[in-house]
């Protein structure tokens, strides 16, 4: 159970319900960490969309499945387990190779970057992503300038940032109230696109 009161799909109204209804998976199911904002609506809908336009956006030009990677790796640092396992699963499911990706996840549990099954400039982006997570002021332009030599774009460069800054914002969220997969469907997500109306996880 959360630490603070929620309201379930069967019982919302008004704005509560339209925002469930834009959201929810299969058989009506609203992942956890949307219900955390069930109390105000407003911010449930501003996580919807940085969410959705930070990672699932097809604007985005660095493929999904790393940015899943990215995601697990900054909720494991910050041991959020929630989002680990809601991020793992879909991350799994995107990269469609099963043995790399248990491989990539005793990795990140055992922060042995260097045993990724990952190329160079990824785990450039991994080293990047963990400062960024574990110590932001110790971030210089040296980092991004060795993105960048590594083959990143500027703007992929602010992917991987944005990405990376999204994750610790939804971990201090499942942390900071209790959140809990109980009842979850793990590893769906919001469709590639970017039709601002389009929510729905599969």
């Amino acid at each position: 159970m959360p630490w603070i009161e929620t309201i379930a799909y069967g019982d919302a109204t008004g704005k509560l319900k339209t925002l469930y209804d834009r959201v929810k998976g299969p058989d009506d199911n609203v992942d956890n960490i949307m219900m955390m904002h069930s109390l105000r609506p407003h911010s449930m809908e501003g996580h919807m969309a940085i969410y959705k336009y930070i990672l699932h956006h097809s604007g985005n030009t660095i493929p999904k499945w790393f940015l899943e990677v990215l995601g697990v790796w900054v909720s494991s640092l910050n041991e959020c387990n929630y989002c680990v396992e809601h991020h793992f699963s879909g991350m799994k499911r995107l990269l469609d190779d099963d043995p790399r990706a248990d491989a990539i996840r005793v990795a990140i549990e055992s922060r042995d970057l260097a045993a990724m099954p990952l190329d160079a400039a990824q785990k450039c982006a991994m080293d990047y992503a963990r400062v960024l997570t574990r110590d932001p002021a110790g971030l210089t332009e040296n980092h991004v300038i060795a993105l960048r030599d590594m083959g990143y774009t500027d703007g992929e460069i602010l992917e991987i940032n944005q990405v990376s800054a999204y994750f610790s914002y939804a971990n201090r969220t499942v942390l900071g109230l209790g959140c809990s997969t109980t009842g979850d469907i793990l590893g769906l997500s919001p469709n590639k696109s970017d039709n601002p109306d389009d929510w729905n996880h599969s």
